[in-house]
């Protein structure tokens, strides 16, 4: 072919096609105890790599996507082969040094190279807060050469400035962004815009839903493939079928009126936005390669084509919550549905203990060196009362996190509340009191939102205070009380 994908630099040293090949759906194909053979998926994948889709992205648990990728790069000079990131999807605990080695060793040897190009990270539940270890342990690793770039996988807005501004350098956070789930156009874009951060966009093509072949047709009622079980379930939380051909008519207008197809209008609305890298194409090895028509997506959306299309989307509904939330809360919008049986498994940070001669009681320490000199427990349940001290962005025994960003830290300090009265048996569902004290009043802006991302359904009774001069580098400190009713 003579056309070939546009590029960007994702850093001085990492140039990626803007159509990126994303290998999900190995696991899907070998969901049965099929595996494929690496030989034959090298194969598959060179042809890829030769129309110009040299960029593949897969995870540990894409099956054995990772084996595949790694043949096909042996068969090129250093230098001149494809692009592979990978992610790292660890089950929450503590991130040490050698646990975070571990993994990623473990991605270089199954990929057979001596650095992986990007590294996307995920974390199943912020309540942990370990995922910051495992990220400064990641950047120390990419300065000794051993990752190209870091990025993140899955990471809401909120979560994304807290990493930055504790001093971790992210390249590129990956959500879903398509015209059906359009959470990634707002406040996660805002911050990609001020911090140079790209936006790697799955989803695009809703597995598929996003072409000629579902227009004006019945709802599906019987769907075999994860894929496209997962995106079903978010045109189900946008509305619903009737709102989704809405879509569909409009893209299909918009698709004729340029010559393109269906897909290419949704791949092009995603890639123009400015926070947007690339999209995530998947590339289901041996079947439905559609590498021709991805080609056709270097033309422009003009005005009319975006009053379309915001016209289509008025009569749908915003996936609820923030990018990612799919997979830590209801609704879970997950290929393997509902993940609350996962993450009741994850261990709490925090440990309960009854409180001796005091039936009824129970407590929670976070460790903090704080909380023995001063004689406090970080949280105390009474019946089904539960009362969390004042709380600061204290990591571990003693480090401040976020030194001097009053927003990251309420982030952090919200995380802690909710591990605190979730090991007592509540939720932040159950909060109906928050107070807040502030260094300086004029960040209230930044701690305000934090607190609404955490409490916008809750709506708890809340007082904001300045206090003045607190303690070291903190800027906020937040107290809580939840009745578990």
């Amino acid at each position: 072919m003579s056309q070939l994908p546009d590029r960007i630099a994702l850093t001085k040293d990492l140039s990626i096609s803007r159509i990126v090949c994303g290998l999900w759906q190995v696991a899907d194909i070998e969901k049965n105890g099929t595996t494929i053979d690496p030989d034959r998926g090298a194969d598959a994948l060179q042809a890829y790599a030769r129309d110009g889709f040299d960029t593949f992205d897969m995870a540990d648990h894409y099956g054995s996507a990772e084996l595949i990728t790694g043949r096909l790069l042996s068969r090129y000079a250093q230098g001149a082969r494809p692009v592979a990131f990978t992610k790292w999807c660890p089950e929450p605990g503590p991130m040490t040094a050698d646990v975070v080695c571990r993994g990623v060793e473990d991605r270089l040897a199954r990929l057979g190279v001596d650095k992986v190009d990007l590294l996307q990270f995920h974390w199943w539940s912020f309540e942990h807060p370990a995922w910051l270890d495992a990220l400064h342990e990641m950047q120390k690793l990419r300065e000794e050469g051993l990752i190209g770039a870091l990025g993140l996988t899955n990471f809401d807005a909120g979560h994304l400035a807290l990493a930055l501004a504790d001093g971790i350098d992210i390249a590129t956070n990956q959500v879903s962004f398509s015209l059906v789930d359009r959470r990634a156009a707002g406040a996660l874009s805002d911050l990609c815009a001020k911090s140079g951060v790209k936006l790697l966009a799955y989803g695009t093509l809703c597995g598929g839903f996003l072409s000629e072949r579902w227009l004006g047709q019945a709802e599906p009622t019987d769907i075999a493939d994860w894929s496209r079980s997962k995106y079903k379930r978010f045109i189900d939380a946008a509305g619903g079928w009737g709102a989704f051909q809405g879509i569909l008519r409009a893209a299909s207008q918009i698709a004729a009126k340029h010559g393109v197809s269906i897909s290419n209008v949704a791949s092009r609305w995603v890639l123009e936005h400015e926070a947007v890298a690339a999209t995530i194409v998947g590339a289901r090895i041996g079947e439905n390669e559609h590498r021709g028509d991805n080609l056709k997506v270097s033309f422009a959306l003009d005005d009319a084509d975006h009053a379309a299309l915001d016209k289509a989307f008025s009569a749908t509904k915003p996936i609820p919550g923030d990018c990612g939330d799919e997979y830590r809360k209801p609704p879970f919008l997950t290929a393997s549905g509902d993940l609350s049986h996962h993450l009741d498994a994850i261990p709490s940070v925090y440990m309960a203990e009854p409180v001796p001669g005091r039936p009824g009681r129970s407590r929670v320490s976070s460790g903090s060196i704080w909380e023995p000199i001063a004689g406090y427990s970080r949280a105390v349940r009474v019946g089904d009362r539960i009362l969390v001290s004042g709380t600061t962005a204290t990591h571990g025994t003693d480090r401040c996190v976020a030194p001097g960003d009053a927003g990251a830290q309420a982030t952090y300090i919200l995380d802690k509340i909710a591990a605190s009265i979730s090991a007592l048996g509540g939720s932040m569902e159950d909060v109906v009191r928050t107070r807040v004290y502030l260094r300086d009043a004029d960040k209230w802006e930044p701690v305000s939102r934090a607190h609404g991302r955490a409490f916008a359904e809750v709506l708890p009774a809340n007082t904001l205070i300045e206090a003045g001069n607190l303690i070291g580098d903190y800027e906020v400190e937040i107290e809580a009380e939840a009745i578990c009713d």
